[in-house]
């Protein structure tokens, strides 16, 4: 005989009736990224004080700070890999658990060697564990009927983690030190990470999961490149792929160079620290609106329109910057910027989608991305290099720009909705 079900079952019942748990986990995933997209591209405000703390050179530090954009990269495939082999909890743990360590390490290394080890390679392996790479594949199974919307959530994280890391970070030094902000950091990240991952994650997901009841047990549909049997190595010998990747290439210089070097470019230009980090923490504020506003165009405009207006403009915006005089002047760059900031990688995964089918969709982003990685890995280097040996900010900043610009006009090239590559595969499979 079944027992009658407690006050607490009924409870959980109507929760879970009334309220859908993968919104639980889009708010839990948004809260990570903000504090690891934060860090990955807060790291301006801890240059200046580190490289003085440690003696080491500007070119130096951005050489580490370099590396480990790159390891930042090449390790969010192989997050990607263990989350589909022990599942995104024990990922987004291992990853909390990496953080921690190399944050233990950092602070007490001393030497170029053992900086780089700590603070550039393992600290990005455990922020690349817990980055939206791992978070993405478990909020696409949640949701089918809203899945952009739940993905959307999770691209605003990153850029409320620049608005506000950024300038808590700087407080935070400003009163303290470069050590204890990173231990602080440390510990918010595993007070919020755990629980999160423990308590919040679910792979398991519903029959049918977000779909309503009489959408339950439709099929998807499937575009024709999709069912064409495309291969990934296929895709790769088509220009449109190349074009995207060309673009996150100028995405990931201009980003990780703002990031890291925009900060302390702005107090060689006059601004205090904060100042300084409020203009950059406001590019991320006012990206937040943007994303609305751009997500709402890119289903009535080409969105090869879109991402080539995002690079033309984010282009003069890097030439603004190194312009401003005055407060006024900084903060209306940094909002006309902030407009046009975030878009250009969802963008460039929904063209993606568009040209190559939602199959492929995944592991031609994740190696597109790559490209980002590595313009961040040399934007890194050359903002501390140009400036130690040309003694301005324009080789790096003004490099940005240009390849913005050109960024734009290849954008422009990318096929429109509808196009098909039967042909070029053809040959490219021949």
């Amino acid at each position: 005989m079944k027992s009658k079900p407690g006050l607490r079952q009924i409870l959980s019942s109507l929760w879970e009736r009334n309220w859908y748990h993968g919104w639980n986990i889009v708010a839990a995933a948004t809260l990570l990224t903000l504090l690891t997209v934060g860090m990955r591209l807060g790291i301006g405000p801890f240059f200046l004080p580190m490289a003085k703390d440690l003696g080491f050179s500007r070119s130096l530090l951005a050489t580490i700070v370099g590396i480990g954009m790159l390891f930042y990269g090449l390790a969010m495939p192989l997050a990607g890999y263990l989350v589909g082999r022990i599942g995104t909890r024990r990922v987004l743990l291992l990853g909390t658990a990496i953080v921690v360590g190399a944050t233990a390490w950092t602070v007490v290394a001393r030497t170029p060697f053992t900086f780089l080890l700590s603070f550039g390679v393992l600290l990005s392996i455990g922020l690349a564990f817990t980055s939206p790479v791992a978070l993405t594949p478990v909020i696409s199974r949640w949701f089918t009927r809203q899945r952009g919307m739940a993905l959307f959530f999770l691209s605003t994280g990153s850029m409320a983690g620049m608005a506000v890391v950024t300038p808590v970070l700087t407080l935070s030094i400003e009163s303290y030190n470069w050590q204890t902000s990173l231990v602080s950091f440390a510990v918010a990240f595993v007070l919020i990470t755990v629980p999160a991952a423990l308590f919040i994650i679910r792979d398991e997901v519903p029959q049918n999961s977000d779909l309503l009841p009489a959408k339950a047990g439709s099929p998807a549909s499937a575009n024709d490149a999709a069912a064409s049997g495309l291969t990934l190595n296929a895709a790769m010998h088509t220009s449109p792929f190349w074009k995207i990747v060309f673009g996150l290439f100028a995405c990931g210089y201009s980003m990780n160079l703002l990031g890291t070097h925009g900060v302390p470019m702005l107090m060689d230009h006059g601004f205090d620290a904060m100042t300084s980090s409020y203009g950059i923490g406001l590019i991320g504020l006012v990206a937040i609106a943007g994303t609305l506003v751009l997500g709402r165009l890119s289903d009535r405009v080409p969105r090869r329109n879109i991402l080539a207006a995002i690079y033309f403009i984010r282009g003069l915006g890097f030439f603004a910057l190194l312009l401003v005089g005055t407060h006024w002047e900084l903060y209306i760059a940094a909002t006309i910027g902030g407009i046009v900031w975030a878009g250009s990688i969802a963008t460039s995964s929904a063209i993606l989608a568009d040209v190559y089918g939602v199959r492929l969709v995944g592991v031609m982003y994740g190696t597109a991305y790559l490209g980002h990685q590595v313009g961040a890995m040399i934007s890194s280097w050359l903002g501390g290099w140009g400036y130690e040996h040309f003694g301005t900010h324009w080789v790096a900043f003004g490099s940005s720009g240009v390849l913005l610009m050109f960024a734009a006009v290849v954008s422009l090239k990318l096929p429109l909705p509808g196009f098909r590559l039967a042909q070029p595969l053809a040959v490219a499979r021949a």
